[in-house]
């Protein structure tokens, strides 16, 4: 890989950049009475393994107040596996991607086995190696390696987005593949610090956030640079390579807001093989293009719960972006005129007082329903 450099170098050049100014407060990677764990000390790796998961995909100062709420709630691996989805969910509502809260649900069932009950706090109880890491559901190699090297101070590589980004600077990668996805891997595997891993899979990713970002990375600040052959030949910002993005779609969506005679709203909880499985939300669907929207919301709750309405008053229309798509919502109160409501295209249904709907977790856009809701029907959240 035309490496001119030891990897020790960069060891001692990260590693001290880390001991000034790395990030040394992350809770989960301290000990119960707030110290830092000593070289080669484990410590449980219960909250690491839930502060890993909530990273995917989600930046450190977005994570700490929803781990530190999860962590009121489920305090151990016991409590965590004694709670119902329902409630899981509802921890977790607001940080997206939900499945993930549903595979740390299911992989509670699994590592409960291995570590014991209320036995979670002691490290020796819980696995350390990285395919007994990996078998759990969305467990990828990286976030194994981080959870093993954090609790564990054992020397396994990682690879997540910062990393990938500081490495392909240092070595100048010029295009995305698999094949430089395993460069990239071995180029960590190489790099690590058998004597203080920890701290270096820590300062790889304390560089990619505050040093060597995605735009404009403050290279005159970087331990790393006279390794950097982006820095010495190129521009730094143009590495890692960037894949042409394609426009998100825009997707149509009709939404029904139907009412019992009691002033109960109807909402259906989503199947567990969906996306967002096991979340709660208002009926409703894609609208065809040869269809207008009061005819969507009319189809849709006839396929979905057997039953038919009359669309009344647009009550709001927005727009909500998720990763790879972007969906414009119309939302139409209803009124019920006949059927009894069947889950025909979800695992429950419930009638729910308006008043009640933010007990139950809902994806964030159908947050943004509940609450004009509430201003439609002058319900106080207070």
């Amino acid at each position: 890989m035309g490496i001119i450099y030891s990897p020790q170098d960069i060891q001692n050049s990260l590693l001290e950049w880390f001991r000034l100014s790395g990030r040394h407060w992350i809770p989960w990677k301290l000990k119960k009475d707030g110290s830092i764990p000593q070289l080669g000390e484990s410590i449980s790796p219960y909250e690491i393994w839930i502060a890993e998961v909530m990273l995917q995909q989600t930046q450190l100062k977005v994570v700490i107040p929803y781990w530190e709420k999860w962590m009121k709630a489920f305090p151990s691996l016991t409590s965590l596996t004694e709670a119902e989805l329902d409630n899981v969910l509802m921890i977790w509502q607001g940080l997206g991607y939900y499945s993930r809260a549903t595979r740390i649900h299911q992989s509670s069932k699994i590592l409960i086995e291995f570590v014991g009950k209320n036995r979670d706090q002691d490290p020796h109880s819980w696995p350390n190696g990285i395919d007994q890491w990996m078998s759990l559901p969305g467990i990828g190699r990286s976030t194994a390696g981080s959870i093993i090297s954090s609790a564990f101070d054992l020397p396994t590589p990682i690879l997540d987005g910062n990393v990938k980004r500081i490495f392909s600077r240092l070595l100048a990668t010029k295009k995305k593949s698999i094949k430089d996805e395993k460069k990239l891997w071995e180029f960590s595997s190489l790099l690590i610090s058998m004597i203080r891993p920890r701290d270096f899979n820590q300062a790889l990713m304390d560089l990619g956030a505050n040093i060597c970002t995605p735009k404009k990375p403050s290279c005159s600040f970087c331990p790393l640079q006279k390794f950097c052959v982006a820095y010495k030949k190129y521009d730094p910002d143009d590495f890692p390579k960037k894949e042409m993005t394609k426009k998100k779609p825009l997707q149509e969506i009709g939404i029904g807001l139907v009412f019992n005679k009691n002033g109960e709203l109807l909402i259906d909880q989503r199947l567990e093989s969906s996306s967002m499985g096991g979340m709660w939300e208002f009926p409703g669907g894609k609208k065809n293009s040869y269809e207008s929207v009061e005819k969507t919301i009319e189809r849709e709750l006839k396929e979905e719960l057997g039953i038919v309405v009359q669309v009344r008053e647009k009550l709001l229309s927005f727009e909500h972006a998720y990763t790879h798509k972007k969906l414009n919502f119309t939302v139409h109160i209803c009124e019920w005129i006949s059927g009894e409501p069947q889950p025909l295209a979800s695992q429950k249904i419930l009638w729910v007082s308006p008043d009640k709907l933010f007990d139950f977790p809902f994806p964030a856009a159908n947050t943004k329903i509940i609450a004009e809701l509430h201003k439609h029907l002058c319900i106080d959240n207070k």
